[in-house]
């Protein structure tokens, strides 16, 4: 499955994929979300997602980085709180988005972005439309299969093997997207809890300036990773 951090190797992948996901993050603020001491993830509350959709999310996240490689997994980074709390604000609503017609849900993908749905009308409708096609093709929801077939299946969602319809043709890239930027987001987002993402690609974070070590190269930044709140890896 091309495109799909989570392989044991993955360390590259995943720092060439950090500033642009953190700068798109940004760039898109939606809710923010103190963290400080959190319940385990299986006892939030989705804001945006039902009981049926966060189970998708979670095992999906959990596919997409998984934790059996060398660095935190999405779920103990908390990416699906993120991407729950992104579907309730500006960035699920595209409240600042281009949305008015005419739309061309099937025109060439190279012409960009042409559903009339929202991100968030994205992953309403698309989620029961992939349940249904696992289910006809592997016999079970998504979150009920093994790894390997959740694997297997993703891959279909990417390939566009699976039959959803034009309109919601941009959910994988979407659902991809907000798995990294919520690894890689700072923490009042929802995601990377405690930095553990920023920490395990040695990313030192919010910090004022580094005008000191721009010439010393090949040297280990010695100060641990900065939220924007305080907050230290």
């Amino acid at each position: 499955m091309t495109d799909i951090p989570g392989r044991v190797s993955r360390r590259g992948f995943l720092m060439g994929s950090a500033a642009s996901a953190a700068y798109a993050t940004l760039m898109n603020p939606s809710l923010s979300y103190a963290q400080g001491e959190l319940p385990p993830l299986e006892e939030y509350e989705p804001v945006y997602f039902t009981a049926d959709e966060w189970r998708f999310v979670m095992a999906a996240c959990d596919r997409l980085i998984p934790a059996e490689g060398d660095g935190p997994g999405a779920l103990e980074t908390r990416v699906p709180v993120f991407i729950d709390l992104q579907m309730a604000g500006s960035f699920g609503d595209a409240s600042d988005w281009y949305m008015a017609g005419p739309h061309q849900p099937d025109a060439d993908p190279l012409l960009g972005f042409q559903s009339p749905l929202t991100p968030a009308q994205i992953y309403r409708q698309a989620i029961p439309a992939f349940q249904e096609w696992c289910q006809t093709t592997h016999g079970d929801a998504f979150e009920n299969l093994d790894s390997a077939t959740k694997d297997k299946a993703l891959t279909s969602l990417q390939k566009g093997d699976v039959a959803l319809a034009p309109e919601l043709r941009d959910f994988f890239s979407f659902l991809l997207q907000n798995t990294k930027e919520g690894y890689f987001a700072d923490p009042k987002y929802g995601g990377n809890y405690q930095l553990k993402a920023w920490a395990y690609i040695g990313f030192p974070g919010a910090r004022a300036a580094y005008t000191e070590w721009v010439t010393r190269h090949n040297q280990t930044y010695p100060l641990p990773a900065l939220s924007i709140s305080g907050e230290r890896a």
